[in-house]
């Protein structure tokens, strides 16, 4: 079709880094009951999304009720005490706007994705691939190398989303080669989109916060590629020998659908809207994205009019993993009322304590907890004392952390809802131990490269 259709926003755009630094200052809440709570409530929350194939419940139910509840427990807690409500409110709305772009972000690119699957495009791609004969460990490699670098233009959720689907067509039962390849889709989107201001949402927020220039974030090409490199290799052992099944009169679908060609490029358009009207006229990302939605809905009546061939739009809506959507609000708020009551500004004692490199390291393994996007906020709101290689690695290191827990990333939570029941909290901590590995190379080529041999 960043981050072809990102949770393209969640890792190109995105108001979070300007919401973290515009929100307005309040008090912490952090040793108040509401604030044990609220914390409580979150770890209870987590605990079901980190088990949902034990307890058979979709991840999206615990976040939804953790998310809107933390607010009302802080709304009592206003209330019984008599506080002012106005920074609440405040943050609450910055907070809504953050998770409607977000929201209508990742509606409108799994619009597209419905649609092009709709149009017999991944049937297409998959009969190319499949029928060349293609083992599993070589399309396990291809789908990798697409998604590192895709992902620095399309930006690594709308990546991930893309290439999950491919994997998914290629081989809709074969766990033993749809795990890994997720799992590997998700560490390359992530590290692909690490050095480039379009490829995730963090990277945009440091570059936006003038932390470095376009090119300065390119330097962090070889610590991408090479933690993705050695993850990769590590998998690999994983993915079953073999090659997909293939059937020449079943699986033989070599013509797209009329249309399907104009709505790729319909596709590349929405994107390029998206990044110029936030570039230039400093628009929401989701405007664009609305925008490139319009123009489908006409496309398919103008096809309708004069091929007498149509697709409709509003059903390839109904096929959208409204769970997806609805687990990112959810967190999201969850993580907002966690901002709001204080617990967030703890991230920066980690600076105090143990230093800019080590703290800065630690951010990648907090925001497989907690989410990188915050993590990032919070830390451009602290705004710490360090140089461009410190700034570099905390972007480095927030890009590329989120990929040790499943839904610790855009990227993550997205392939969990377009491989639903296969691409789990639990499969994916079964191969985290690679990514960790792959993440502490990172960080140690970062030290060469940046510390030791000064290139940058």
């Amino acid at each position: 079709m960043r981050y072809l259709l990102m949770l393209m926003y969640l890792t190109t755009f995105g108001i979070a880094g300007e919401s973290g630094s515009a929100a307005v200052e309040h008090a912490s809440y952090t040793g108040t009951w509401v604030g044990i709570l609220a914390v409580a409530v979150f770890v209870v929350g987590y605990y079901f999304i980190a088990t949902e194939e034990k307890y058979e419940i979709n991840k999206a139910k615990p976040a939804l009720f953790i998310g809107t509840f933390m607010f009302m427990l802080i709304g009592i807690y206003f209330a019984i005490n008599g506080l002012n409500v106005d920074p609440l409110h405040s943050e609450m709305k910055h907070l809504i706007l953050e998770i409607a772009e977000i929201f209508f972000f990742l509606f409108v690119a799994m619009t597209f994705i419905e649609t092009l699957i709709e149009r017999n495009v991944f049937d297409v791609l998959k009969y190319k691939l499949v029928s060349k004969g293609y083992s599993y460990k070589k399309l396990y490699w291809l789908t990798g190398l697409i998604a590192f670098f895709l992902s620095p233009i399309a930006d690594n959720l709308t990546t991930a989303l893309i290439l999950s689907t491919v994997l998914f067509t290629i081989d809709k039962t074969n766990k033993e080669f749809l795990v890994p390849g997720a799992v590997n889709i998700v560490v390359a989107a992530n590290a692909g989109g690490a050095w480039s201001p379009f490829g995730d949402i963090t990277t945009l927020m440091a570059w936006t916060a003038g932390k470095g220039t376009f090119l300065d974030f390119m330097t962090l090409f070889p610590a991408s590629i090479i933690g993705w490199v050695v993850t990769a290799w590590l998998l690999v052992k994983f993915v079953p020998e073999g090659k997909p099944p293939f059937s020449e009169q079943t699986d033989k679908v070599e013509v797209m659908k009329p249309g399907a060609r104009v709505i790729i490029w319909l596709g590349v358009a929405t994107i390029a809207t998206a990044v110029l009207g936030h570039q230039f006229f400093h628009f929401p990302a989701m405007w664009g994205m609305m925008f490139g939605l319009s123009v489908l809905k006409l496309y398919s009546f103008r096809l309708k009019r004069t091929e007498n061939e149509s697709f409709d739009v509003f059903v390839n809506m109904q096929k959208v993993e409204n769970d997806t959507l609805l687990f990112f609000f959810g967190i999201l708020a969850a993580v907002g009322a966690l901002h709001f009551l204080g617990f967030l500004a703890y991230i920066v004692d980690l600076y105090d304590v143990i230093g800019p490199t080590a703290g800065n390291m630690g951010v990648g393994f907090l925001s497989a907890i907690v989410d990188n996007v915050p993590v990032m906020s919070a830390v451009l709101k602290a705004n710490p004392t360090m140089g461009l290689d410190q700034w570099l690695l905390v972007t480095l290191a927030a890009g590329i952390g989120g990929s040790m827990i499943s839904f610790g990333s855009a990227a993550g939570v997205g392939v969990m809802g377009r491989l639903r029941g296969i691409y789990t909290f639990g499969a994916h901590m079964r191969y985290a131990w690679t990514i960790v590995v792959g993440y502490l190379v990172s960080m140690f080529v970062w030290y060469i490269q940046f510390q030791v041999l000064g290139l940058y």
